[in-house]
């Protein structure tokens, strides 16, 4: 390591610390306490909850796909129309919905069925001898009630909106730890490790900001792959302009429903680039002509053509649902069907022709639809062993900085004191009132709930907070 002029050292430290004395400091360190303050608990129950549905999935499976059967020497596969029939004699009075092609010669297949009172549940077949394996309610597992609560919070359109606003401002926070952490001394080699030999709260802020600075690349793409699903920005923003377009579908007719109908909350089982695309109807001479002539379009007949299509892996066929329904075969790598999401691939077929009506690729999406149906399965850790363990460390990191965060803020308090939050404090003629206002302009442009947030907690914070004694010194 090179020697330095003492002079010049203490040059540098008085100048770093007159930088984190500064207003705009100080603000930037406000707003992320105040941001903290919000998501703390949010970002707690996502990462939990993100943490169980991984682990689930990846050892128990989603949907009996991870069931095992015993396979005799040289058994047969029966058609899948067989193990249909019986799986509908396993629940007196249902319809056919959803057919999930086994896994691997060791596991069964699962058919989704439905009740005349709406109910759906899943059965397991033996594939080899038709053999009912297991009967569930659809969506009743541990698996669902953890997705039931990462969705949104098992509130419905209220817990998404809180969601949403909480993934902005964990943006904002990003954006703003960040910011405190940039060394402005120029020592970024000493930046990037942590200070060991310290204690108390030195200790649990380097610890802070050392996995802080790590893990925001990937919060931050958690975040943002997270917030395309949700109400507003996702589907009114996002969605909108980078769904596929069917126009690409020359001359085949369109359904009133959009592919989002084929979702049944909480979890969503259609690419994003495809959820408010109208779907194709059946009943017309029009798509490219794929199952024979005259020759039945059955779920067999199906079957057959996408193993002609090349579908690897596990893929799902869908019913047709009414008179206008099509077939659908489906293989995505956000509903596990396999780790390789270039792979993913949509193809609606008409019931009465047999006929391709639209053959949707990776390759098809927009950039946006793209990067959708990439990230969704990074962020749910579906793309391999390495995904889970990376996963791992970002949800265990996430909950550290909660936790660090909350016991940092309880260590600054002084001893004896009254109950209070003991934000760090802006001089008062509040010079950071510009670079706040610019930064929610851009934030409320980008995240519409998020940036609403932030213009609420500014007003309190100038109309409110500073002008009640009382609350400027809770919130001091």
């Amino acid at each position: 390591m090179s020697t330095s002029n003492p002079n010049d050292v203490g040059a540098v430290r008085a100048a770093t610390s007159a930088a984190i004395k500064s207003p705009f400091y100080l603000a930037a360190w406000r707003w992320h306490f105040y941001a903290g303050l919000f998501v703390i608990p949010f970002l707690t129950i996502l990462a939990i909850t993100g943490l169980t549905m991984m682990y689930i999935g990846n050892f128990d499976g989603r949907d009996g796909g991870y069931l095992k059967i015993p396979v005799q020497q040289n058994a047969i596969v029966l058609s899948v129309s067989e193990q249909a029939d019986n799986a509908l004699s396993a629940i007196p009075g249902s319809k056919m919905v959803e057919w999930l092609k086994a896994r691997g010669p060791e596991n069964p297949s699962v058919f989704r069925v439905k009740a005349d009172n709406g109910a759906q549940s899943m059965v397991a077949v033996n594939p080899y001898t038709g053999e009912v394996v297991d009967t569930w309610p659809r969506r009743s597992g541990w698996y669902d009630f953890a997705d039931g609560i990462h969705s949104d919070l098992m509130m419905g359109t209220t817990g998404d909106r809180f969601l949403e606003i909480a993934a902005g401002l964990s943006i904002v926070m990003i954006i703003t730890g960040l910011y405190l952490w940039w060394p402005r001394d120029g020592s970024f080699l000493h930046a990037f490790v942590p200070n060991l030999k310290t204690s108390g709260r030195a200790l649990w802020l380097s610890l802070h900001t050392f996995i802080g600075v790590y893990v925001s690349v990937f919060l931050l793409l958690f975040l943002i792959t997270g917030m395309s699903w949700t109400g507003v920005w996702g589907s009114k923003i996002m969605q909108a302009w980078s769904t596929f377009p069917a126009e690409k579908w020359d001359n085949i007719p369109l359904s009133d429903d959009t592919h989002a109908s084929m979702n049944h909350a909480p979890r969503t089982g259609v690419p994003w680039a495809l959820e408010q695309t109208p779907m194709p109807a059946s009943g017309s001479d029009a798509g490219t002509a794929s199952i024979a002539s005259g020759a039945p379009v059955t779920v067999d007949s199906v079957a057959a053509l996408a193993h002609e299509l090349g579908f690897t892996a596990r893929y799902r066929v869908s019913y047709p649902s009414g008179e206008n329904g099509v077939w659908t075969i489906n293989q995505d790598t956000m509903s596990a069907d396999a780790e390789d999401p270039f792979s993913d691939r949509t193809v609606h077929i008409d019931r009465y022709t047999g006929n391709v009506l639209a053959n949707v690729a990776f390759a098809d999406y927009s950039l946006a639809g793209k990067a959708m149906a990439v990230g969704t399965p990074f962020h749910m850790g579906l793309m391999g062993l390495w995904n889970l363990v990376l996963n791992t460390f970002v949800c265990l990191s996430v909950i550290f900085l909660s936790v660090s965060g909350v016991v940092m803020w309880w260590m600054r308090r002084p001893t004896k004191s009254a109950i209070r939050l003991f934000a760090p404090r802006v001089p008062e003629n509040r010079p950071h009132w510009r670079g706040a206002m610019l930064a929610m302009l851009i934030v409320s442009l980008a995240f519409p709930l998020a940036g609403l947030a932030l213009i609420v907690a500014l007003a309190l914070d100038i109309l409110v907070l500073s002008r009640i004694p009382a609350l400027r010194s809770a919130f001091a």
